[in-house]
């Protein structure tokens, strides 16, 4: 209902809902051509924005970061841009849907970070050494303990 203005084109005839009309695609049910289905993405999609924007003006700065607050917008925004682009049968992920993704992050999410430091694997070197060191180091160990056993001494 947000975003449900301005889909059917001026001279577009809609038609009934029989079943074939459920079952065949938007394009050919209303013959639009490709720069149609773009232009009316990318209508919809800056609906899509506004409505985001509007939704985080509620959103104070401390709270930015906090992804419970946040996730709502978010995904309010995602399933927008992503539902439209399947409605349309225009392909998703696009170029405009991620542009809009990538600006959501510039501009309100730029700031956050981890609050968990994040490991990663060390390079290969470092981790064969860390592998190797106590592989290599055990048969000296095992002969080191069979070596001073052999001393022949009485152990108290």
């Amino acid at each position: 209902a947000l975003l449900g203005t301005g889909l059917c084109q001026a001279g577009a005839e809609p038609e009934g809902f029989s079943q074939d009309a459920r079952t065949s695609p938007p394009v050919a049910m209303f013959n639009w051509t490709a720069q149609l289905v773009e232009e009316t993405y990318t209508n919809i999609t800056q609906k899509c924005w506004e409505f985001f924007v509007d939704l985080m003006r509620n959103v104070t700065a401390s709270e930015l970061c906090e992804w419970k607050v946040i996730s709502r917008p978010y995904s309010l925004l995602q399933a927008c841009l992503e539902g439209w682009a399947d409605h349309l049968h225009y392909g998703y992920p696009n170029a405009l849907a991620e542009q809009y993704i990538f600006q959501s992050h510039h501009r309100y999410f730029h700031n956050c970070t981890l609050e968990h430091q994040v490991y990663f694997d060390p390079p290969e070197d470092v981790l064969l050494a860390m592998i190797i060191a106590p592989i290599c180091l055990i048969p000296f160990l095992v002969t080191l303990v069979i070596w001073r056993s052999k001393d022949g001494k009485a152990q108290p």
